[in-house]
């Protein structure tokens, strides 16, 4: 369904079931049948073209309001504001809020977003007082929208198209890694940071990685975030567990 709709598609619990619908032409309609067999296809109703805009609803991570364009955030909120459809990262996502969750309480040093899709966590890093702050992707549509939802937000972010796998990363008082986890179990060795957010993997996930001990766990909706330190030679942590 991303493949073939990644602009965005609805989801919707029935009975047991996952349904997955495609607002689409005849076109799209064909490709689905090709790819998937088993199509049902319904006529919708006028206005359909708006309708989407309410399942994007702002949200509130600490002192952050992260929100559509469409919405006014609060005076005295840091207002991230991200336009969805093009990218992963709107806020919505559970994954997406324990990073945020965690980012809030951390230290302001410098960030660097490993798979950073819509830029959301770098723009938020960027507003919470973060500096530097730079965010890696190896898909070019997310590096060209996570630069203009950085523009539009008015935080200076330097958005690098490069695969978190195999450039050399750049250094960091704090990593954010919210990928899939054999993505997140593969950086470990090489993030060049003393913590790391971690996330983009179910709650009965428990990252053990050689050198890291977990320090927090945040669970939402079935889906995880773990904030990990890095160990020192010897094994001794830095802090105490927060």
């Amino acid at each position: 369904m991303l493949t073939l709709f990644p602009r965005g598609f609805e989801e919707v619990e029935l009975s047991g079931e996952l349904e997955l619908a495609a607002y689409t032409d005849a076109a799209g309609e064909a490709r689905l049948r090709e790819a998937l067999g088993a199509v049902v296809s319904r006529p919708i109703s006028e206005g359909w073209e708006e309708a989407w805009k309410q399942f994007h609803q702002p949200v509130w991570v600490g002192p952050l309001w992260v929100g559509p364009p469409w919405e006014e955030a609060n005076a005295g909120d840091l207002a991230v504001v991200v336009d969805p459809g093009r990218a992963f990262g709107t806020g919505a996502h559970p994954t997406t809020r324990l990073c945020l969750e965690l980012l809030v309480e951390q230290e302001r040093t410098s960030l660097v977003d490993l798979g950073c899709g819509s830029g959301i966590v770098g723009v938020a890093g960027a507003k919470l007082g973060f500096e530097p702050v730079i965010g890696l992707d190896a898909d070019a549509e997310a590096v060209e929208v996570a630069r203009a939802n950085a523009a539009a937000n008015g935080v200076e972010i330097e958005v690098r198209h490069e695969n978190v796998m195999s450039a050399p990363l750049p250094e960091a008082g704090l990593a954010v890694a919210n990928i899939d986890f054999p993505i997140v179990e593969g950086l470990a060795s090489r993030v060049r940071s003393p913590l790391m957010i971690a996330s983009g993997y179910l709650q009965g996930v428990h990252p053990r990685f050689a050198g890291w001990r977990a320090v927090e766990r945040r669970e939402r909706g079935g889906w995880a975030a773990d904030l990990l330190e890095r160990l020192p030679p010897g094994g001794r942590p830095r802090r105490g567990v927060g």
